[in-house]
C-alpha cells in the first residue's frame, strides 16, 4: 500500500498530478486542496490511497489524513466508487462533510455534481454510525440546522442544490435562515 508520497510536482495532466519521487513519476488523482499546493518544481507531501482493480492500480491524493479517512469511509457505501468518493471529498472540507453526515444533512451531498438524492441519503444513512464520534460544538448544531433550512427554502423556490449552496456561502452565517434567504434573493434580483 502506498500511503504517502513526498516529492516534487512534475506536471498536471487531465488525469491528475504527476509527483516525482526519486526519479519515478506517480500519477495521482488529487483533491483541489492538493492541486492548489502543487506548484511546478515545489516539494509537497501527498497522503494517498492506492485503489487496486483487476486491470489497474490508481493512486488518489489528499491534503491530509482526514480527507483520506473520509474517502475510505465513502468507499464502503454501496454504489460509491473511488471517482465519486473523490468528488465528494473535493466538494468541501472533510470536517464539514463529517458534520453534515452526523447531522443527517443529505442535501449537502446533493449539491455535489454526480450525487443524486438516493445516493446522498445512502451516504448519510450508511456513515452516520461511523461518524457518531464526531464532536459537534454546541454552536455548530444550530448553524448546521440553519444552513439546511435556508438551503431547503431555496430549493423549494426552484434553485438547484448546488446553486443554493453557492449562494448561501456568500451570506453571513450568523443571520437567521429567513434573513439568509432574503439576502440571497436580494442579491439575485
Amino acid at each position: 500500500m502506498i500511503a504517502r508520497l513526498r516529492g516534487t510536482a512534475a506536471a498536471r495532466t487531465p488525469e491528475g498530478l504527476v509527483v516525482d519521487v526519486g526519479g519515478v513519476g506517480y500519477l495521482v488523482a488529487a483533491t483541489p486542496a492538493v492541486l492548489r499546493r502543487a506548484e511546478a518544481g515545489a516539494e509537497l507531501v501527498v497522503e494517498t490511497y492506492l485503489h487496486v482493480r483487476e486491470d489497474a492500480l490508481q493512486l488518489y491524493g489528499f491534503a491530509d489524513a482526514a480527507e483520506r479517512e473520509l474517502f475510505t469511509h465513502l468507499l464502503t457505501v454501496n454504489g460509491i466508487g473511488p471517482k465519486v468518493a473523490l468528488a465528494v471529498v473535493s466538494g468541501s472540507p472533510a470536517a464539514e462533510l463529517r458534520r453534515a453526515i452526523a447531522l443527517g444533512d443529505a442535501a449537502r451531498f446533493q449539491a455535489i455534481p454526480g450525487i443524486g438524492k438516493k445516493t446522498a441519503e445512502r451516504i448519510v444513512l450508511e456513515l452516520k454510525e461511523k461518524m457518531a464520534g464526531v464532536e459537534l460544538v454546541a454552536s455548530d448544531a444550530p448553524a448546521g440546522a440553519a444552513d439546511s433550512v435556508a438551503r431547503e427554502a431555496l430549493i423549494e423556490l426552484g434553485w438547484t442544490p448546488l446553486e443554493a449552496e453557492r449562494a448561501l456561502a456568500d451570506t453571513d452565517a450568523d443571520l437567521t435562515p429567513e434573513e439568509r434567504v432574503r439576502a440571497v434573493l436580494r442579491r439575485a434580483a
